[in-house]
């Protein structure tokens, strides 16, 4: 049940936008025509978010908490303020604007803050506010089934409710990652959900699985494997949890990205220099899509099949390059430095992500496909690596490793973090996100 108040919506959030102005800066034009907010800077620019003392009776009272305190803090822009750091404390007398004192939360320097009202032992009511005018930003009722999953389920729906006020979208918590985990020459390809919910192994043969890419309708992920005989498409049947293995003979396979409408390309090398190729729904060689004198690999499509980023050294060392698939017209994307890889371009196609080795390491940075500008998104220490795009156009996961080995990072397609994404023990790499759902 939703307890928005529907006439004013539009203009609370404006409100609400425009009071957090020093925290959420407009970023390049290309990336701000639809008036979201963005976060800019590498952990600088954050939003103070408080959750008051609940209200009401329930068992679940507790778990609750603990699970909207729990997403909260992977988002890279956001600093949750303890009820102890209020001055009188963090309860609220009521749920309505003129229950609050916001004075109290103004003090403590929250931005956002959030009122938890039980109803029912099975119904909770969650309100947020935005702190400096006292305004009413938007509320849900929430029904509570199934034990601790169904608290679980409340805290995903409420934390993408609030994602969908600041960033436009509210997919994050509903999205899956695939990434590669393992040791020495055995990985192999797990999911899991942003915030650590749903951690599974997805295959398990023998070899290296490495650069998922799930399909669009979400039953296939493919991967490159390589055994010690050979080099392969991995394919893996959400429908049956199975696993198998498309060979072409004399080919290496490198990071297929699968298209709209299940076709596909990745990189393939009959021993010469490796080229980007098209497969169809089946994994059947269509048509070369891009090739040159130089290597071509690590194709990335976005959401409307019309605009491919990859990787090329045509003009030496490695760069980011972008082919219009429409006019086949190629242009470069990396302006500088003298070795870009791992290209991940945003859903909406205004945007590529990538690799770049520095003097400090590898680091992320993004390319603003619309104005030509740049910007650099990961920090040291360690090396970053493999950036993907998330369905929101918003995140970024990435490999790095800055807490000594392998580990899945989130910042934002402005900066931000980073914060480790949970993947349980292990070396983890090659993240990927499939299509909320």
């Amino acid at each position: 049940m939703n307890i928005r108040q529907k006439p004013i919506a539009a203009v609370a959030r404006f409100l609400a936008l425009l009071v957090l102005g020093a925290l959420f800066l407009p970023g390049q034009a290309s990336a701000q025509e639809d008036g979201i907010a963005t976060v800019i800077g590498a952990g600088q620019n954050i939003v103070n978010i408080v959750l008051a003392d609940p209200a009401g009776s329930s068992s679940a009272v507790p778990t609750l908490q603990k699970y909207v305190n729990s997403n909260l803090s992977l988002l890279p822009f956001v600093k949750l303020i303890p009820p102890s750091g209020i001055p009188g404390g963090a309860s609220v007398s009521g749920g309505a604007s003129n229950d609050i004192d916001f004075k109290r939360f103004l003090m403590a320097g929250a931005n956002i803050l959030i009122t938890t009202k039980w109803v029912a032992d099975s119904q909770v009511e969650m309100r947020t506010f935005e702190v400096a005018q006292g305004r009413f930003l938007f509320g849900n009722r929430y029904a509570v089934q199934g034990g601790s999953e169904g608290v679980y389920d409340v805290a995903d729906k409420f934390c993408g409710d609030l994602l969908q006020e600041l960033i436009g979208s509210g997919t994050f918590f509903r999205s899956t990652m695939a990434f590669s985990k393992g040791a020495g020459k055995n990985r192999d390809i797990w999911a899991v959900k942003p915030n650590g919910r749903n951690l599974r192994r997805l295959t398990n043969i023998p070899g290296l699985a490495l650069s998922p890419t799930w399909s669009p309708d979400g039953r296939h992920v493919l991967f490159s494997h390589i055994d010690y005989r050979s080099h392969a498409l991995g394919v893996w049947d959400s429908m049956t949890n199975n696993t198998r293995r498309i060979r072409f003979p004399g080919n290496t396979v490198i990071g297929p990205s699968y298209m709209p409408g299940g076709n596909i390309a990745v990189g393939l090398s009959d021993g010469q220099h490796p080229s980007i190729f098209l497969l169809d729904s089946q994994f059947q060689k269509v048509s070369k899509i891009e090739g040159s004198y130089g290597i071509d690999i690590s194709p990335s499509i976005d959401a409307s099949g019309s605009r491919m980023a990859f990787t090329s050294n045509r003009h030496g060392g490695p760069q980011i390059f972008l082919k219009d698939l429409r006019s086949g017209q190629v242009s470069r994307v990396s302006a500088s430095g003298t070795y870009n890889t791992d290209p991940s371009i945003s859903p909406d196609g205004t945007m590529v992500a990538f690799a770049r080795r520095t003097g400090s390491g590898h680091r992320i940075f993004v390319h603003d496909l619309m104005n030509g500008q740049e910007w650099q998104v990961s920090f040291g220490p360690g090396s970053d690596e493999e950036p993907a795009f998330a369905p929101d156009n918003f995140f970024i996961a990435y490999m790095s490793t800055r807490g000594g080995g392998k580990g899945i990072y989130l910042t934002t397609r402005r900066g931000g973090g980073p914060t480790p994404l949970p993947t349980g023990p292990g070396d983890a790499s090659f993240p990927t996100w499939g299509a909320a759902r």
